[in-house]
């Protein structure tokens, strides 16, 4: 009787835990899914004999044979007959390499992300459903497949994504899927267009328009003008200051009274980074060693694995193109072919602004605009959460767009509550896919011209070079024609003098072709002087990068590729250069601890340059950052009540070079009086007790990288999937903008002439599987400022020693 009771408990055990395994509970996934042995995890194992060299793939929808050739790195080479197979056969192979990044990001951009990690994620996707991102892709959408060439283009590759989900089966299912419990769902269109509107999230979704009314609120318009200027002191711009206009400007729009919003405690929570910019320019033939030109790019943006980029080459009648494109998203975004090449940084003007809106009564129903009560347009929004019963939340339209904050504010005087409506480009249908379509097939200034008509968002800095000798830069997008500050703080949204009035006339964007320097270049600073006759903004990235960058090229004579590659990977901080001596002079070092005298020491012979081995590096920057902190958080910080920003590094150094008898200097919150003096002593001090806290004695371990601590996390975050401390110097406001979650994500150098030569590398690999070598085997070249020779192939039956692999996709 005991064998049979112990035998049943036995049973009973196994089955509860089978049951338990198999089940997903609440917001824990099935892990008996993901541990099985037949198939897990484990099944995603690949060894890189695993790879077929030559094989035949039948994929129904394709209409004509396609050739592709994989190199060493994995990159495919595609060769097609037609557009259709060419984008099919893109989509399909990225899809079986980085299925689960495309499927993962677009969930992010729709505000889907509750379906697959359930409740913690929930107001991730309130908010990006109330910014309007599935909207915006909408519109966006339906002007792509309204032409011809882009809805095949669309078309075509989401056929491709789909032949890959229909072959899938649980054994061949990426891991995260298994990991998560959860099943791919058909490729739309959609998908792309909203890949397109997260990138313009990153890249133009920051604003700080409420912070900017708080501050206008507490100091009022003279504090304001003084710490917030529409133009810094030291800038060196896009388009060089004195460039002739081979235009006649259009009429700006007046500026209306005098509006100032109620205060605010409702700013972006989501807000992308500050830190993501870029660096491109090109070179003119008459400064390369070739006699043809050369470009070069270098996008700053998050990094991750899988890497944010995917290789390729398309080849099809008429184009011959090679670079990166984001997974998820046809064609090539950053590249290069026989006869030109381009690449973008990102422009950073203001094109996001905020709406004071009034609504009638609490039913929020109407609202108040142009003399009369307007109608609301109301969205349910349903969200799915995983493990727990769905919410429903409405969002709010107005003519503006969408209200993303909807909480009480400071009221008006009849007590009607007010919220904050967004006014975004992102939201305006454009035709972004037909730009990349077209540049793909650039052979000149002309057709790359061409191309950027059809540009929206967000707002790139696109440069170009050709073999026709040309070299030119336009940052280009839709810029709305604004009277001058339009947007620097909340806007009056009854009043139709606030609406944004029109458009600049894109061939009156920023732009410049073979200046007599014999370079162009950007890096996210202004896009023009002052004499440009149009307000882009007031706030943009810090001159230093711009600068460092031109001071260079100016210099340079008989450039090769490994000229701009040395550049790509320049680590002088001018900040430092401009800021560490007066610092230095501030502080008495009789005042210091021995230890503390020792850092000292360091930075007098320090060389300004963020190399991973130096030490100056970590204690700059903790005292910089620390004295700007104690110059401004008394004023300006979190602990002053509403939110604000502090005044931009350009304005605080003007303050700590010229005016040291400041009241800004002085820390309101102590009854004494502090001295310029004594913020520098005291934050040098914090510096080096933290440093000391942190590291240890100082020595070899206050070096630069390990006190930057670069990490490539997984893009879910999950643990033990991304790369930690990368040993490797710059930072933020260097060329070589590496920082702790930042940094070039694709680093390209081109070599024009009769045969196009051309590097590149990103901190990744091909593949998107961890369990296969081509997940990051790109880092450790990237990471030592290194650059691979990139495999340009003529024709599908040309021989290279690279090429490893060759496949055929038929029907």
């Amino acid at each position: 009787m005991l064998r049979w009771i112990k035998a049943t408990l036995g049973l009973l055990l196994t089955g509860s835990l089978v049951w338990v395994l198999n089940t997903s509970h609440g917001q824990v996934p099935a892990f008996g899914k993901f541990l099985s042995p037949f198939e897990g995890f484990w099944r995603n194992g690949e060894a890189d004999s695993d790879f077929a060299l030559e094989q035949t793939l039948r994929l129904p929808g394709l209409q004509q044979p396609v050739t592709v050739r994989f190199d060493d790195k994995r990159v495919p080479h595609i060769f097609a007959q037609n557009d259709h197979d060419l984008y099919f056969a893109q989509g399909y192979l990225t899809a079986r390499d980085r299925l689960w990044q495309m499927e993962f990001q677009t969930h992010v951009a729709a505000g889907r992300l509750s379906e697959i990690v359930g409740e913690s994620r929930l107001e991730t996707d309130r908010f990006f459903r109330r910014m309007g991102m599935v909207y915006g892709a909408q519109r966006s959408l339906d002007v792509m497949m309204a032409n011809p060439t882009t809805r095949t283009v669309l078309e075509s590759y989401s056929a491709g994504v789909n032949a890959y989900i229909d072959g899938l089966t649980p054994r061949t299912l990426p891991f995260e899927y298994k990991l998560l419990n959860y099943q791919p769902e058909p490729w739309q269109p959609l998908k792309c267009s909203l890949l397109l509107k997260l990138m313009a999230w990153d890249l133009s979704g920051r604003s700080d328009d409420l912070r900017m009314s708080n501050a206008l609120n507490a100091y009022g318009p003279a504090v304001v003008r003084d710490l917030f200027p529409d133009y810094p002191t030291r800038e060196d711009p896009i388009v060089p200051v004195g460039t002739p206009l081979d235009y006649k400007p259009v009429a700006v729009p007046e500026a209306p009274n005098t509006f100032q919003a109620a205060m605010s405690d409702r700013v972006p929570q989501n807000e992308p980074d500050p830190e993501l910019g870029s660096n491109n320019w090109a070179v003119s033939g008459n400064k390369t060693a070739t006699g043809f030109p050369m470009l070069a790019n270098d996008p700053h943006l998050q990094l991750n694995l899988p890497s944010i980029w995917y290789q390729v080459q398309l080849v099809a009648p008429g184009v011959n193109v090679y670079g990166v494109t984001i997974p998820g998203s046809p064609l090539v975004i950053i590249g290069f072919n026989q006869q030109a090449t381009w690449g973008v940084t990102n422009v950073g003007a203001d094109v996001l602004d905020w709406y004071q809106i009034k609504f009638k009564d609490n039913t929020k129903r109407e609202y108040w605009h142009d003399n009369q009560w307007k109608p609301i347009r109301r969205v349910v929004e349903h969200i799915k959460v995983r493990g727990l019963p769905d919410r429903v939340d409405t969002v709010l339209y107005t003519h503006h767009g969408p209200i993303v904050y909807d909480q009480d504010e400071k009221p008006f005087l009849d007590q009607t509550p007010i919220r904050h409506a967004l006014r975004w480009t992102a939201h305006d249908p454009a035709n972004e896919v037909l730009t990349f379509y077209r540049l793909n097939r650039a052979r000149s200034y002309h057709d790359y011209t061409a191309a950027l008509a059809s540009y929206g968002s967000p707002a790139q800095n696109f440069i170009f070079a050709s073999n026709q000798q040309d070299i030119a830069i336009w940052p280009n997008g839709r810029f709305p024609l604004k009277w001058r500050n339009q947007g620097k703080f909340i806007l009056d949204g009854s009043d139709p003098a606030y609406d944004w009035q029109g458009w600049i006339p894109a061939a009156q964007n920023p732009h410049v072709k073979n200046p007599p320097r014999g370079f162009v270049s950007s890096a996210n600073q202004f896009s023009a002087g002052p004499d440009y006759p149009y307000y882009l903004g007031w706030s943009f990235g810090s001159y230093e990068r711009g600068h460092r960058i031109n001071e260079r090229l100016a210099q340079m004579t008989k450039v090769t590729v490994d000229s701009l590659r040395l550049l790509q990977n320049d680590n002088l901080n001018l900040n430092a250069q401009l800021m560490l001596p007066r610092m230095l002079s501030l502080v008495q070092p009789q005042q210091l601890t021995a230890a503390q005298r020792r850092a000292f020491d360091e930075l007098r012979r320090w060389n300004y340059f963020y190399e991973a081995e130096a030490i100056g590096p970590s204690i700059f920057d903790m005292w910089y950052s620390n004295l700007v902190k104690r110059v401004w958080d008394d004023e300006f910080g979190k602990g002053v009540g509403r939110e604000m920003r502090y005044p931009a590094r350009d304005r605080t150094n003007t303050l700590l070079l010229q005016e040291p008898a400041s009241k800004w200097i002085d820390d309101r919150r102590t009854p004494a009086t502090e001295t310029l003096e004594q913020l520098a002593l005291n934050s040098f001090q914090w510096a080096a007790d933290s440093l000391q806290r942190k590291h240890g004695d100082f020595g070899p371990n206050w070096r630069w990288a390990n006190q930057k601590s670069t990490d490539i996390l997984h893009l879910a975050q999950l643990p033990g999937f991304g790369r930690m401390d990368v040993d490797c110097g710059g930072g933020a406001g260097i060329v070589n903008a590496t920082s702790e979650r930042n940094g070039p994500s694709w680093r390209m150098v081109v070599a024009l002439g009769p045969q196009p030569q051309a590097y590149g590398v990103f901190p990744g690999g091909q593949s998107g599987n961890p369990g296969s070598q081509h997940y990051d085997d790109l880092i450790e070249t990237w990471r030592v400022g290194q650059l691979n020779e990139l495999v340009f192939l003529r024709t599908a039956t040309e021989q290279h020693p690279r090429v490893r692999a060759a496949w055929t996709l038929a029907r």
